[in-house]
């Protein structure tokens, strides 16, 4: 009677709700995205008594996280968590985040995605009629391939690498010599088909959905610190009382440092499990090597990407 009680509960909660977010995500129920979701989710029902229900749309089921973006412009999806590449099309000044190796820990990271810079990154997403709540994380991205080892840049040239698609990845592997290849997640079958030669992720990723399977090598190069948003729509947003605008960004951040908990916690799970899954691990590559490649990338910045990408590197 009491299982019986909680699954009614669960079916007529939706029917008594003013308001219903669906929440989209590329990634399935055993990534960090979508722990970040459903914390989210639990925060957001509990505390709006009911008011508000959250319906998570993961793995992928309402589109690409392009698509998901271009959705909560027009209010067709409420909610996403997002990485930050494909947000650099709606929002170019996010860009500087995601220029490779200026975070060189989490303490940075933190410093100034919390901070001034970081929060006047996510206010910009206003202008592409969005919301940016708030910051959490895919965590620091790594080389992976099924050719060869790779130590440093020269042993890069010529793999066909998979990429977000966003122009600053693009650009970032051009440099370095690869091939990139912008493809929507996921792309196992592509590795598995040898369609792509590799790709960059961090280590959560690279578990979580079994690359060690079509993957031989990794190259701990940390090249880029890859955010995620919780990212929303701004229709939405201004449709809500006072009350509940507050919450929303009350509950992405708690939700966001809860999920960068999880990450940092794991980070060494990851790396251990993938040296037993039989993955030739470099944990020392040639990072200088791949420095000097993306120098070029710096002049590329302009107006409030380099404005932000100068104040970052000043810190």
């Amino acid at each position: 009677m009491k299982k019986f009680s909680l699954i009614l509960a669960v079916l007529i909660a939706p029917l008594f709700a003013k308001y219903s977010i669906d929440l989209g995500i590329v990634t399935t129920p055993n990534s960090f995205h979508y722990k970040a979701a459903e914390k989210f989710k639990q925060i957001v029902e509990k505390r709006s008594n009911g008011d508000i229900v959250v319906n998570i749309k993961h793995s992928g089921s309402v589109g690409s996280e392009t698509s998901i973006l271009q959705q909560l412009q027009m209010n067709a999806l409420q909610m996403g968590v997002i990485t930050a590449g494909p947000i650099d099309k709606f929002v170019p000044s996010i860009k500087a985040i995601e220029f490779p190796f200026i975070f060189d820990s989490y303490k940075k990271v933190d410093e100034i995605l919390d901070g001034k810079i970081g929060q006047s990154i996510l206010k910009n997403f206003s202008k592409a009629n969005l919301v940016g709540y708030h910051f959490l994380e895919n965590g620091f991205r790594n080389l992976t391939n099924s050719k060869r080892a790779v130590h440093s840049a020269k042993d890069v040239k010529g793999l066909k690498i998979r990429v977000m698609k966003s122009q600053l990845q693009i650009k970032i592997w051009k440099l370095i010599g690869a091939n990139p290849t912008p493809m929507p997640w996921p792309i196992y079958t592509q590795l598995s088909q040898h369609v792509i030669d590799g790709q960059e992720n961090p280590l959560a990723v690279i578990y979580q959905f079994k690359l060690y399977e079509v993957q031989k090598y990794l190259s701990l190069t940390r090249h880029v610190y890859s955010a995620l948003v919780f990212v929303g729509s701004k229709d939405f947003y201004n449709s809500l009382p006072k009350k509940y605008q507050k919450l929303l960004f009350e509950a992405t951040k708690e939700a966001s440092i809860y999920e960068r908990g999880l990450n940092r916690k794991k980070a060494q799970f990851f790396l251990d499990s993938l040296k037993k899954k039989g993955m030739i691990i470099d944990e020392h590559p040639d990072l200088q090597s791949f420095k000097e490649k993306v120098k070029p990338l710096r002049a590329d910045f302009k107006g409030v990407a380099k404005k932000y990408l100068d104040e970052i590197l000043s810190k």
